[in-house]
């Protein structure tokens, strides 16, 4: 019999339209037959943090095994909270570690992230990226990527790239958008038929607006379609309306976004922060440029539209790579991790 699991992270997709690896983990896990509770979804913080602690202990009963996201900074608060009740408790936990800002914030309060991932019977990280800079808190790190359903992604070959332009991600000052249509105007003289279409959510920080203003103040409005969030179902077909996939993120781990774009054969052209140089490989699977960097980010794209074979090698290569990450060879390693702490 499956253990039933408790899954702790931030659930709020009906709230944001962003839904984020925890919550697809969850719906796997219960497609496949596990009994999973999920807790939070509440949009306050403080709220987020009480139904967290609430529903550890009035449906203790509920559950075998539970599972907690570790972010960085105030939301590592959370995980030291929830875990210390877990252990109260007496339930055993895996401790998943997410973002780009954790190796920081480990070197800032080491002890305290070494007693935490000490504390889980089990700890994974998404990407080689955190594995290493985590290590030096505890060694035995388990790799547990993010995955995506491949099936759901139509992969097209460039052999040779148009200039429609794709970005994919929630607008927020981390992932720097206003880069996007600054590309867009270094190119316009040579491309006068560039468009850019930028799909995400508003996360409130004032970077969709800031987005929207770059844009205007460049004089490339009309060649920038602003979406929106839009439901995850959906995101496959919209890739499907460019050719290069800009990620133009300042901090990062291993998106699932970038993860999607090379599943539909987009040619990638990303920052080199963080975890991405992990996750892409230069001149191979995209092309990297240092963050920030405008110019550099036009250059990469100019690269991929004056070269059909540079187009086509990224393209094909960037969907090889991304069956690596389907659900199918994914899953299973979750469910693996959740038996091994239960003693199935």
């Amino acid at each position: 019999m499956k253990p039933a699991l408790l899954l702790v992270g931030n659930f709020l997709s009906n709230a944001n339209g962003s839904r984020t690896v925890g919550e697809e983990v969850a719906c796997r896990l219960q497609t496949a037959g596990w009994s999973v509770l999920t807790t939070s979804s509440k949009t306050d913080r403080l709220m987020r943090l009480a139904d967290m602690l609430q529903t550890v202990y009035r449906r203790r009963k509920e559950y075998d095994v539970a599972q907690v996201e570790v972010y960085s900074y105030a939301a590592f608060i959370w995980a030291e909270a929830v875990c210390a009740a877990l252990r109260q408790l007496g339930k055993p936990y895996i401790l998943t570690l997410h973002g780009g800002q954790l190796p920081e914030f480990a070197k800032k309060w080491p002890g305290r992230v070494r007693r935490l991932l000490n504390s889980a019977k089990i700890v994974t990280t998404p990407s080689r990226y955190l594995h290493d800079a985590m290590q030096p808190y505890r060694a035995d790190l388990f790799s547990l990527p993010n995955a995506i359903e491949l099936g759901m992604y139509r992969y097209r070959l460039r052999q040779g790239a148009t200039p429609a332009l794709v970005w994919l991600r929630a607008f927020h000052a981390t992932y720097n958008p206003t880069l996007a249509p600054q590309v867009v105007k270094l190119l316009v003289e040579k491309y006068p038929d560039v468009h850019l279409t930028m799909v995400g959510p508003d996360k409130g920080d004032g970077s969709l607006q800031a987005t929207q203003a770059e844009a205007a103040r460049l004089g490339v409005t009309d060649r920038v379609t602003f979406v929106g969030g839009v439901a995850k179902s959906e995101v496959p077909a919209w890739l499907t309306h460019g050719d290069i996939f800009l990620n133009t993120t300042n901090v990062d781990n291993t998106p699932v976004s970038v993860i999607e774009a090379m599943a539909t054969g987009l040619c990638v052209v990303s920052t080199n922060v963080g975890g991405l140089p992990d996750l892409l490989e230069h001149d191979r699977t995209a092309l990297l440029v240092p963050p920030n960097d405008a110019v550099a980010m036009a250059g990469a794209v100019e690269q991929i539209l004056r070269d059909p074979l540079l187009a086509a090698h990224l393209s094909g290569n960037a969907r090889a790579w991304a069956e690596a990450y389907d659900w199918g060879a994914v899953l299973p390693m979750w469910e693996l991790q959740f038996n091994t702490v239960a003693g199935k």
